[in-house]
């Protein structure tokens, strides 16, 4: 198995923590831990001052796993697996799919989401959103004819890393109608749920809709706590569980256990930190469509229906790498273009989640005045 290099991942690791504004982020501006353990109730904060730094459960912490459950309608417990949200896609693919398998991806994704099948000798294909200016849409009907048999696996981000993209309900229950009648297994990276521009917007998770479907969620995105590196799969289907847990034994083994407990804190205090969170982007999003709204001539604005980010194009001089490459030069901001997610057309990823977003389009502002 050959892995190729996370372009993402690799664009990050050069400039994340050299340049002074990062305006790509995906993830909502972190808590601290003063802020986080300012939240947690008595019982919870006993439990993080009486912490031992020993072993914790496989599956991840009972107490942990009960609040995680408590988002979903038809999950227990007991249908859950915590680990980190990387570790958890590279889980599901190894344990799911073998040499040969056809695999059908929205797109555009995540590298993992789709590197991971190929390396594994998958055939995958990419159900391809396109965008309008009314938002990001995906074509149901070319979904249909990529999930010819005998495909084993489709994967769908939703809402959508780095377009913002959210089907309707009823595109969803197609989705997973067409998958239920061919026997296909539905694995969704929900990630980003909660962070719905309107709360009608919000879906259904795929773990309570499909009996073979997969939920992957966790507290990087929606709950402002990636340094955590705590995520978890939500199933019906007690079968994927055993063979994740039998995977994990070769991989991380066990959690951190004070990652567990400040996750426990984070769940119990949900609702207050995904509206902070809420509160930040709907911010964000108003300086965003002023600026490309000045700028009609350089900028094409997709507005996002949900989650941390969007993924407007770049009209103006150059590509879109010469303008993100110029603007970090210039002024220090990062903007990470759209071919880091093999994606063309001068698109790029804007992260709606931080407090200094005000900044970086500043920044952006006076490029396009030279």
């Amino acid at each position: 198995m050959t892995l190729a290099p996370f372009k993402l991942e690799r664009y990050y690791a050069l400039y994340e923590f050299k340049a002074r504004i990062m305006l790509s982020s995906s993830d909502c501006e972190s808590l601290s831990m003063t802020e986080l353990l300012s939240m947690a109730p008595p019982d919870s904060l006993n439990l993080w001052n009486n912490l031992k730094l020993g072993y914790t459960e496989t599956q991840g912490n009972p107490l942990l796993r009960a609040e995680a459950a408590r988002i979903y309608e038809h999950i227990s417990p007991d249908n859950l697996l915590i680990s980190a949200p990387e570790e958890l896609i590279y889980i599901t693919m190894q344990t799911l799919l073998q040499p040969g398998d056809r695999v059908v991806v929205l797109a555009p994704a995540y590298q993992s989401l789709y590197e991971v099948a190929a390396s594994i000798g998958c055939h995958v294909f990419y159900w391809n959103l396109h965008p309008t200016t009314q938002g990001w849409e995906a074509d149901i009907d070319e979904l249909k004819r990529l999930l010819t048999p005998p495909t084993r696996l489709l994967v769908m981000n939703i809402p959508n890393n780095p377009t913002g993209f959210l089907p309707s309900r009823e595109d969803l229950e197609t989705i997973v109608n067409l998958a239920r009648e061919s026997g296909i297994i539905l694995f969704s990276d929900e990630m980003y749920r909660l962070l719905e521009r309107e709360p009608s917007f919000r879906l259904p998770a795929v773990c309570d809709l499909y009996e073979n479907g997969i939920s992957l969620s966790g507290l990087s995105k929606s709950m402002a706590l990636p340094g955590l590196r705590i995520g978890w799969l939500a199933s019906q289907n007690t079968k994927f569980l055993e063979k994740w847990m039998g995977f994990k034994d070769y991989t991380t083994i066990c959690n951190s256990a004070p990652s567990e407990v400040l996750g426990l804190i984070a769940l119990q205090n949900r609702p207050n930190i995904v509206d902070r969170n809420l509160r930040i982007i709907g911010e964000n999003i108003k300086i965003a469509q002023n600026v490309f709204t000045e700028y009609l001539h350089q900028f094409d604005w997709i507005p996002p229906r949900a989650g941390s980010i969007a993924f407007p194009r770049w009209k103006g001089k150059g590509s879109v790498e010469d303008f993100c490459r110029n603007v970090l030069d210039r002024y220090s901001v990062m903007i990470v273009p759209g071919s880091m997610f093999d994606y063309p057309g001068g698109h790029f990823r804007l992260g709606l989640g931080r407090k200094n977003f005000h900044e970086g389009m500043d920044a952006v502002v006076d490029y396009l005045k030279e």
